[in-house]
This record gives structure tokens, sequence and C-alpha cells, in this order.
């Protein structure tokens, strides 16, 4: 079962920092308080290869091949 939770008094300064990591990975500001939970949550363990592979993927990290075409793509720009 779901459980709610509250955080009393949380400082402007820390509620805008989370307002622009939450819009930064693309989630609502309590989709992106759960995932934090949801990290500080889990066991200390290491991370298997599919779980690392997992995490890469949602971050949508260039591979090698996409950052030489996006750094040719800016130099053709002229930056």
């Amino acid at each position: 079962m779901a459980v709610s939770l509250s955080i009393k008094n949380v400082p402007e300064a820390v509620a805008r920092g989370l307002k622009r990591r939450a819009a930064r990975n693309r989630r609502s500001l309590q989709g992106e308080l759960l995932s934090i939970l949801e990290g500080a949550a889990e066991e200390s363990r290491p991370l298997t290869i599919e779980e690392v592979w997992r995490r890469v993927k949602r971050r949508r990290f260039a591979t090698p091949a996409r950052s030489a075409a996006m750094i040719r793509a800016d130099r053709d720009r002229g930056r």
C-alpha cells in the first residue's frame, strides 16, 4: 500500500532547485521527489550491468558516434 508523505517549511531556494531538476528530467515535481526517495531507499549493493544500462538509457547519454556527429554539426555551424 502506498503512503503519503509531507515535508513542511522547505526553503524557497530548495523548492526552486527541485523544480528545475524535475524539468531537466522531464518529470513532475512529485515524480522527481519520488525518484530521489527511491534512490535513497535502495539497499547499498553493486549495480548489475542491466541496471547500469537502464540508467544510462534513462539519462539519454550520447553514444560516442552520436557525440562525434554533434561536434561535427557544431563545427559546421561555425561554433
